[in-house]
Order: structure tokens, then C-alpha cells, then sequence
């Protein structure tokens, strides 16, 4: 079972990529609503990626991602920016993230990430799921 966390406190603007990736039978998929909570929530469950919208209720995505690789850093995690993709990696350089998602990302986004999370697995802990 892959189990992901998705930091957002707008569930409709998540909602066509996290449906896609509830289709997923071994997936399972908890939420979030602020940082502060998921940084609670990691260190308790063993999330295999978080996923963060650009900005939450306490904090922006890209310092919540700070501040879980500070305190998980073996946790994967993706992040929403409507940064260009030079500008998202100048920001989140040193980070690790898997992959930038655009704002209000859909099925294509979802599908891409869950393929390379898939890969990341199958290196890093010799599975797919």
C-alpha cells in the first residue's frame, strides 16, 4: 500500500488530480489542512509522498516543504507553484522534490506523478506498491 498526504486546505482545487489518484487501489490517501498539521502527522505515519498546495493556512507550500525535508527528509514530496519551472527550481533547490505541479493539477499530473513515484519506490525500497 502507497500512502500519501495531501497539505491543502482547498479540497476543490485538488479534487480532479486527487481523484485520479483514489482510483488507485493501493493507494491510500489522508489529508491536511494546514503545515503545522502535516508536520504533526509524518513523523507519526509512514507517508511514502506528501503532496502540498502552493499556499496553505499557515505557511506557503515551499516552506512547508522546508520544513519536512528538515524534519523527515527521507519523505518524499511534491509541491503546487505557479513559478516557472527555473524559478520553482531555484526555489526549491537542495529540496529533493519529486516534481512541480501546476496549479489546480488534473488526471495528467496525478497519472505522471504516481509513475515516477512508482519508479522512485521499486530504487528505494524495492517496490511498486
Amino acid at each position: 500500500m502507497i500512502n500519501i498526504l495531501i497539505v491543502s486546505s482547498d479540497k476543490d482545487a485538488l479534487s480532479g488530480f486527487t481523484s485520479t489518484i483514489e482510483k488507485h487501489d493501493d493507494i491510500n490517501m489522508s489529508w491536511a489542512e494546514s503545515g503545522g498539521k502535516a508536520l504533526d502527522m509524518v513523523p507519526v505515519n509512514a507517508f511514502d509522498l506528501v503532496v502540498t498546495d502552493e499556499t496553505l493556512k499557515d505557511m506557503t507550500g515551499l516552506e512547508f516543504a522546508r520544513s519536512l525535508v528538515a524534519a523527515s527528509p527521507l519523505v518524499n514530496c511534491s509541491a503546487v507553484s505557479r513559478l516557472s519551472p527555473k524559478a520553482f527550481h531555484e526555489a526549491s533547490e537542495g529540496l529533493g522534490l519529486l516534481m512541480q505541479l501546476p496549479p489546480g493539477p488534473g488526471k495528467e499530473h496525478a497519472e505522471k506523478l504516481m509513475q515516477h513515484l512508482r519508479s522512485v519506490l521499486s530504487l528505494t525500497v524495492g517496490r511498486t506498491g
